[in-house]
């Protein structure tokens, strides 16, 4: 039997403010709740509740044989909670027909798994507790912020607990081997490690609404052609994505919402394949093979690293000044105040740093659309007059004297 895994991330960020260096000192509202409400209530109308109510029916249809996997992050889940919890309800509905996963990730879908490996810890803890509370399962796989992933941040997985962690498939992490098979990190002694099989989950993903792709327009049946051609040693494509994928990127008027009611269908119509879950195929498949991971690697670019949000000096320099005020922080927290450590939390979400990339071509375009800044500069100064007053305030209250956030001059622009 080969496993399809079907995979979905479900993200929301607390936007900024157009945060001026004239409210430095004046105001700590820093996000744009007003923005943040109405951007989570429209993907909740045109892709959370509509493809939510899809995946159950298809559940049903198929008597159970059709299993997905989310992982959704703990700024969607506040998000959620507050401004659509009918879409949060619809999530819970789907966990407990018992053929939905839910993962773990960190709770602000941050990257401090590349800066501080004890927040990254504490953050991976407490949105396992906060899915628990919320699913009613404790997570066993572990999805990191934008698939990051290395020998480091996969030995500090086992260690918390996790049988499987999801990855992406990179073609200079594999070589000549294929992503269809379930690996084990170097260093680690069982863990699990499911890649993401790139060309068939970005042709749903970014190319499915492209009529200058040469398969346009795609099929659910012609997909899972493709499907089905994978060896029959191989032991599961995996298939993950963004869930705004449906009704958000691409419109319910390029057919994506049609293509994904056929798909279980057409993929099942040969035996030899069957759905599961990560968690699912970690218990069941024993690891092919050891791979190594020297460097951190992630689904973003062509390069599939980390330059989508540490790749410029404003984004090293947005990332350092952040993780200055992390020990102020702490202590503010072991006292009692955690205000600030939520916070500082929500400004650690990778994408403030996304909207500062000066990439070009094809991944700036793509980097472009997600963006609510007009330039990666105009994302920087805004950003940084949020730090700089965040900073201000937080050494204040621990008893710091306040000082100036120093930066190296940004001359690099591409």
């Amino acid at each position: 039997m080969t496993d399809v895994t079907v995979y979905f991330q479900v993200h929301q960020p607390f936007r900024l403010r157009r945060y001026t260096f004239f409210d430095i000192g004046t105001s700590e509202a820093y996000f744009d709740d007003a923005e943040n409400e109405r951007i989570v209530r429209r993907v909740a109308e045109r892709c959370y509740l509509p493809m939510n109510a899809l995946v159950r029916r298809l559940i049903g249809e198929h008597a159970g044989r059709f299993r997905v996997s989310y992982s959704i992050s703990g700024t969607a889940l506040e998000q959620l909670e507050r401004w659509a919890p009918e879409a949060l309800a619809s999530f819970q509905e789907l966990a407990a027909t018992g053929c939905v996963e839910v993962l773990a990730e960190t709770s602000h879908h941050s990257l401090c798994s590349l800066t501080d490996l004890d927040e990254f810890r504490d953050q991976a803890r407490e949105q396992s507790a906060r899915v628990e509370a919320l699913f009613g399962v404790r997570p066993v796989t572990f999805r990191n912020t934008e698939l990051v992933i290395d020998e480091r941040i996969a030995g500090v997985v086992e260690e918390l607990g996790f049988r499987a962690l999801l990855g992406e498939g990179a073609d200079h992490l594999l070589g000549w081997r294929s992503a269809h098979h379930v690996y084990r990190p170097r260093g680690t002694r069982a863990l699990r490690l499911l890649l993401r099989d790139y060309p068939r989950s970005d042709d749903i993903a970014f190319r499915f609404s492209n009529r200058t792709w040469e398969e346009w327009p795609l099929s659910a049946e012609r997909f899972a052609r493709w499907v089905h051609a994978a060896p029959a040693d191989h032991a599961a494509v995996n298939l993950f994505m963004d869930y705004e994928t449906f009704g958000e990127h691409q419109w319910e008027e390029t057919g994506i919402f049609r293509f994904f009611e056929g798909l279980p269908r057409a993929v099942l119509a040969d035996p030899r394949f069957r759905f599961r879950t990560p968690g699912e195929v970690a218990a069941e498949r024993e690891p092919t093979a050891e791979v190594a991971i020297p460097r951190p690697t992630s689904w973003a670019d062509a390069e599939r690293d980390v330059t989508a949000w540490l790749g410029n000096p404003m984004q090293r320099a947005a990332n350092a000044a952040l993780y200055a005020h992390l020990p102020a922080v702490r202590a503010l927290a072991a006292a009692g105040e955690v205000g600030p450590r939520e916070t500082w939390r929500k400004l650690s979400t990778s994408d403030h740093l996304y909207y500062m990339c000066t990439k070009w071509f094809s991944d700036g375009d793509v980097h472009k659309y997600f963006s609510p800044y007009a330039t990666p500069h105009d994302a920087f100064i805004a950003f940084m007059n949020v730090v700089d007053d965040f900073g201000r305030r937080v050494q204040r209250a621990a008893g710091v004297r306040p000082e100036p956030v120093q930066t190296a001059p940004v001359i690099e622009t591409t």
